[in-house]
Formats: structure tokens, C-alpha cells, sequence
């Protein structure tokens, strides 16, 4: 016979949690729990250890280099190196322009911090190298200090009356090299400081919608800075307020003298590289190694031009000289330095900002650990290092990042090679690039732009998921739009930290009772606030407190002394509430006054549930302590360790306030509250 068995009977049963031990406080667990251990003396054998683990966390590749597994990596490595250099050296030439320098120094900034990087980093899959908003944030730098109005020549047409007005290049080239020298050692100054000095959190400051909204607005200037040299016209270049409406301006008042072969250059070598960017994202499960689409482009735009003489024959404008070899290291001119020092600080942190978000999406992705204060280390390293053989300041590029990963990469000897492919054009066939079309440049660096622009799609859903990141990321895009970059990164960060402020201040309060759908004990209040309790939101925490506590009473003031009226009499003097309850019961000759003030609140005890406090300050400490004074019994319950600490640091246990009144648990509190008021028990009379 067949039985039907439903779920309920084969259910496993509910487990159980039961836990008996007796009702701890404060003052309990301090004194006889809680006993601090003894630190015996390190051996030699343990300080000979400490030091091998400072020395392997300054140089990283130490950890890994001696068991390199070269069967298993060596392949994937030296594909993703040689995938990685050849995307390296049109981005260093097209960043270059960006940051205002001869296009040269950008294949020097793609060269010496990469190879830097691979002995003090501790990712394995960034590729370090210029990047187009720091290259964009240098540029502005640099033009300021060194604008073309500096290097203007007067010449002489034949006659005295009859002059042309020209701009000195090569001096004004050499003087901008100067000022972007300097800001990259003042940069790296601050990053290795800062990473000495284990400020490797500073990054969370910029959360990711102010970022995102910031790089957007970043995208926004470079696409406008490449406008002219996709046209092939001449207008100055902006800094500071406004710039990108100027330079927006500029543009379109000299758009008729546009040049038709230059923006046929330009516009086919866009068309290709969106079509071969394209192409890898639709069958990059297919093919082995990204096209590199970039690399075609240089060589066949440069092989044109030269065929073709572009730049004699139709005035395109091409790179020019790109010496061969390295130049000798030198120092940089530090007279310049007072004039860099909130420009670096800006450049400092967004470009390490880059690097660790970067770093520690592909730690998570495989399995390992970044080290933010290292990476803080390994960039000031990189850029002050370099910035003596004439480099500019660099981060991780989040384009070439995901190629050196997606082709195979497992380590820096990945970026090593990179850096390697970058030093043979430089020393032996640099040269060959000399005729490369700055239009062809300009095209590489707006098709790169188009993964920042799809971060507009953050708009949306923000609205859905938190209309307080989507004000941060807006505020950071059009700040940084319409101030620059520099000041719009300041508005967006003081902007981030009202945000907080207004958090914290308009954090919600409730008693456990309704937030739990719990039953509430007769005469115990537990008020719970997901905040903490500091200066800017004491009085705002009080107030919730005695709204939820006592919003049976009707308080009048006369004269600094509160009358409870039908419910109870509240007593403030210098800010301290007391509660004056009558009792409830009563005989017959009890006069009409008695029973008129029969209280409407019993509450005799209030639990605060501190479990989400994560700080106090002196003036929290002194709001809550004064509000302890009152007649109802107050007790503290899920302070933290640390918590306590600072409220013992404060000495808020003096007085009125003792530890006796602090519980682990708010389960304590309201056992204790419990048996404090019970009533005395009678014994039976025999």
C-alpha cells in the first residue's frame, strides 16, 4: 500500500539556541574577565622574521620571482608583454599631447616607471604607463605655467611697420617639459610619503560614483582638447574656470579653416578603430590576442603620410622629431615647485585612485591581495624615480590593464617585457614615427574615450538604487566640467563629505520594540540609532531620544524650569531632565492634586543600543552623561571594545555614570532592569 508522506514529516526539527550564564556589566567583565595577556620579549629569532617580512613587503617580487613557475607562466606572460608594449607606444604618443609635451616623452613615461613598477607593486595584472586624465590634469598644469602668450617672437617683414607675430616652439616645449618634470617628482614625493606614513586609505574618500562622475567630466575635456587637432586647426589651449566652454568656443569660431585632408585622415582612422575595438569585444572568446588596432593604425597612417608627404604637400601636421636613445638623467628645476603644490596633491591621489580600485578588482578576480600602502610606495617610486630621465606622472591604464590580463598575463614580467618592446622603438627606430599624422593620435585617443562615456549610464540607475550618489556624481561631473579638473576633484570631495554629514544627521531612530516587532517589557524603553554620537548630531540624538521616551508629555518652559502637565513634572536645570513620577496607586484620602497627577509615561528604565556606534566625542559623551542624571534608571548595552575605550579615555565613568551601567548585550539590560524593579517578594508567615 502506497503512503503518502508529506514535507512537515520529514523535516528535520528546528535547532535550538539556549544559552544560561548569569548577567554580566561593565564593571563585571573589566575587572574580572577581561585580563590584558603579557607581552613576552621578542627573540632574535622573531625580529630576525619581522624584518624579512619589511624587506619582502617593500620589494614584492621578491615573494614571488623565486618560485616563478616559467613552464606554466612564462607563455601567457610573454604574449601579454608583447600584446601590452605594442598598445603602449601609441597611447604614450597620444597621452603626450595631452599633457602638452613633445610626443617623445610619452614613450619615456611608458619606459622607466613600467620597468620600476615590477620590483615595488604588488598587482599583478595593472599595466602602469601614461593614462589620459592624468595626462589631461598635467597638461592644464603646464599650459597655465607655460602658455604660448610667454613665447612670442616679433619679426620684421621688410619694413618696421610690417611684423609677424610667431610663437617660439622649441622654447616653449622645453619650458613646459620643465614644469611637467617638476610636477611629477613633486607627485611622487607626496605618494611615497603618504605610503610611508600608511595613508593607503586615502582612497576611500573618492567613492566610486565621485570618480566615475569625475572621469566622465575628465573624458569630456579630452575629447574637447582633441577637437582641433582632428580638424587640423590652431586655437590656443585653456586652463582653469570655463575652460572647456572656451576652448568649445575657439574651435567653432575657426571651424572654416578646417583641414579637409586632416579630418579625412582623422575621421577613417576613428571608423577603423571603433570597427576593430568592436570586433574583439563581439570574439574575444575566440581570438587569442586582441587585434591591436591601434599599433595598425600608427603604422599605416605613418606609412601614408610619408608616401603621400601629408605634411608638405597638404598641411598635416605630424609628430616631428622623436630623438633616438635615452636622454641623460637630470634634476629637475625646483624653483617651480610653490606653484605645484595643489595641482600635485590632486594628481597624487586621483592617479593612485586609479591604480588601487584597478588593482583590487583583478586581486578579487584571481585570488590574490593588493597591499594599498605599497601601491602608494610603488607609485611615488615610479614617478619620482623616472621623473629625473624626464618622464611625466603616470597611473594603471584601465584599457591596456585589461589587455595584459585578458591576454594571458600572470605577472609584472608581463609589464617588464611591455617595457621592454617600449625601449627598442625608443632606441633604435623611433625615428620611423616621425611622419605619424597628430590626427591619427588625436582619433586613438577619442575612440579610447568611449568607455568612459558609457559611465553615463550610471544615471539611471542611481536614480533607482541612491539618489545621494547620483547628486555626488553629478556634482563631481559638472563641477569638473565647468571648473577643471583640479577644482571640480575639490567641490566633488567637500560635497562627498556634506554628504556623510547629512547621513549621519538624519540617521533614523526607532525603539528595538517596533524595529524588531518585539513585545515591549511594561515601563522599559530600548531606543536603538544607526549612527554614531559626536558633535554634529548630539542635540539631534537627545532630541529623538526624549521624543520617543517621553511623547506623553506636554513640556511648557518658565524660566529654564519644565512643568509636565497630566503626565509628569520635568525638571531642566543646566540641561539635566528629571522625571518626577507619582505613584500609581492611592487610598481614599488621597487629595484631587494626587490623583490628578497620576503619571501617563511609567517608564523607568531606557536601554540606549549602542551596537551600531562606532565612535563618541566629548560632546556626545557629555549629552548622554548629563541625560543619565535624570530619576529614570539609564543603561548602556553592545558597546564595542573600542567604544569603550574612548568613553574611558573621555572619563564619562565619573559620577552619576558607572560602568555597572553598561551591558554586553541589550538581553542583560533588560534582565537586570527587570529584577531591579520587581517588587520584593513576601515571605508566607507560618
Amino acid at each position: 500500500m502506497e503512503q503518502h508522506v508529506t514535507p512537515c514529516e520529514d523535516a528535520p526539527p528546528p535547532l535550538m539556541y539556549r544559552v544560561e550564564r548569569p548577567v554580566f556589566d561593565e564593571a563585571y567583565l573589566h575587572t574580572q574577565l577581561l585580563h590584558p595577556r603579557e607581552r613576552s620579549p621578542k627573540t632574535i629569532r622573531q625580529r630576525l622574521a619581522q624584518a624579512k617580512a619589511i624587506a619582502l613587503s617593500f620589494l614584492p617580487i621578491l615573494t614571488w620571482l623565486p618560485s616563478y613557475p616559467v613552464k606554466e607562466y612564462l607563455f601567457g606572460d610573454l604574449v601579454s608583454g608583447l600584446s601590452t608594449g605594442v598598445m603602449q607606444l601609441p597611447q604614450g604618443l597620444a597621452y603626450a599631447m595631452l599633457a602638452a609635451v613633445p610626443p617623445v616623452y610619452g614613450l619615456y613615461s611608458s619606459f622607466y616607471p613600467v620597468l620600476l613598477y615590477t620590483f615595488f607593486g604588488t598587482s599583478r595584472h595593472i599595466s602602469i604607463g601614461t593614462f589620459a586624465v592624468i595626462s589631461l590634469m598635467i597638461g592644464g598644469v603646464v599650459v597655465r605655467e607655460a602658455p604660448d602668450s610667454m613665447f612670442t617672437i616679433q619679426a620684421l617683414n621688410g619694413t618696421a611697420t610690417n611684423t609677424t607675430v610667431f610663437i617660439d616652439t622649441e622654447a616653449r616645449d622645453a619650458r613646459r617639459v620643465h614644469v611637467a618634470v617638476v610636477l611629477t617628482t613633486l607627485v611622487g614625493v607626496i605618494q611615497l610619503v603618504l605610503g610611508l606614513l600608511r595613508f593607503g586609505f586615502v582612497a576611500i574618500y573618492l567613492t566610486e560614483p565621485l570618480v566615475r562622475g569625475f572621469t566622465t567630466a575628465a573624458a569630456v575635456h579630452v575629447f574637447i582638447s582633441q577637437l582641433k587637432y582632428l580638424l587640423g586647426i590652431q586655437t590656443p589651449r585653456f586652463s582653469g574656470p570655463l575652460s572647456a566652454l572656451h576652448s568649445v568656443t575657439a574651435v567653432f569660431s575657426d571651424i572654416t579653416s578646417t583641414n579637409v585632408t586632416t579630418l579625412i585622415v582623422g575621421g577613417v582612422c576613428m571608423v577603423v578603430l571603433y570597427c576593430v575595438k568592436d570586433l574583439n569585444e563581439r570574439f574575444k572568446k575566440k581570438l587569442p590576442v586582441p587585434i591591436p588596432g591601434e599599433i595598425i593604425v600608427v603604422m599605416v597612417s605613418t606609412g601614408i603620410s610619408y608616401g603621400l608627404s601629408l605634411s608638405e604637400n597638404y598641411q598635416v601636421d605630424v609628430v616631428r622629431t622623436i630623438p633616438s636613445g635615452l636622454l641623460p638623467p637630470a634634476i629637475p628645476d625646483f624653483s617651480l615647485l610653490p606653484n605645484l603644490v595643489t595641482d600635485s596633491i590632486a594628481i597624487a591621489v586621483v592617479g593612485f585612485s586609479m591604480g588601487i580600485s584597478l588593482a583590487k578588482i583583478f586581486a578579487l578576480k584571481h585570488g590574490y591581495s593588493v597591499d594599498g600602502n605599497q601601491e602608494l610606495i610603488a607609485l611615488g617610486l615610479c614617478n619620482f624615480v623616472s621623473s629625473f630621465s624626464h618622464t611625466f606622472a603616470i597611473t594603471c591604464s584601465m584599457s591596456r590593464s585589461l589587455v595584459q590580463e585578458s591576454t594571458g598575463g600572470n605577472t609584472q614580467i608581463a609589464g617588464l617585457l611591455a617595457s621592454m618592446v617600449v625601449l627598442l622603438v625608443v632606441v633604435a627606430i623611433g625615428f620611423v614615427f616621425q611622419p605619424l599624422p597628430q590626427t591619427a593620435l588625436a582619433a586613438i585617443i577619442m575612440v579610447n574615450l568611449l568607455g568612459m562615456f558609457k559611465q553615463f549610464r550610471d544615471i539611471p540607475a542611481l536614480w533607482r538604487t541612491s539618489k545621494i550618489e547620483l547628486a555626488i556624481w553629478l556634482v563631481a561631473f559638472v563641477a569638473s566640467v565647468l571648473l577643471g579638473l583640479d577644482l571640480g576633484l575639490l567641490v566633488a570631495l567637500g560635497f562627498a563629505i556634506l554628504s556623510v554629514i547629512y547621513r549621519t544627521q538624519s540617521s533614523e531612530t526607532c525603539d528595538s520594540a517596533s524595529l524588531f516587532q518585539a513585545a515591549e517589557c511594561t515601563g522599559i524603553k530600548i531606543f536603538h540609532s544607526n549612527s554614531s554620537i559626536y558633535f554634529a548630531n548630539s542635540d539631534l540624538y537627545l532630541n529623538a531620544l526624549k521624543e520617543k521616551v517621553i511623547s506623553a508629555a506636554v513640556c511648557v518652559s518658565v524660566c529654564g524650569i519644565w512643568k509636565v502637565i497630566s503626565a509628569a513634572v520635568c525638571v531642566s536645570v543646566c540641561g539635566i531632565w528629571k522625571v518626577i513620577s507619582v505613584a500609581e496607586t492611592h487610598t481614599e484620602s488621597d487629595s484631587e492634586e494626587t490623583r490628578f497627577l497620576e503619571p501617563l509615561c511609567p517608564v523607568h528604565t531606557l536601554i540606549l543600543d549602542w551596537t551600531p556606534v562606532n565612535f563618541i566625542d566629548s560632546v556626545g559623551a557629555k549629552v548622554i552623561k548629563e541625560y543619565a542624571a535624570v530619576d529614570v534608571c539609564v543603561f548602556i548595552a553592545g558597546c564595542s571594545r573600542t567604544l569603550l575605550a574612548e568613553l574611558r579615555t573621555l572619563q564619562f565613568f565619573t559620577g552619576v555614570a558607572t560602568p555597572e551601567m553598561v551591558f554586553p548585550t541589550v538581553h542583560d539590560a533588560v534582565l537586570h532592569s527587570r529584577r531591579r524593579t520587581a517588587p520584593p517578594t513576601i515571605p508566607a508567615i507560618q
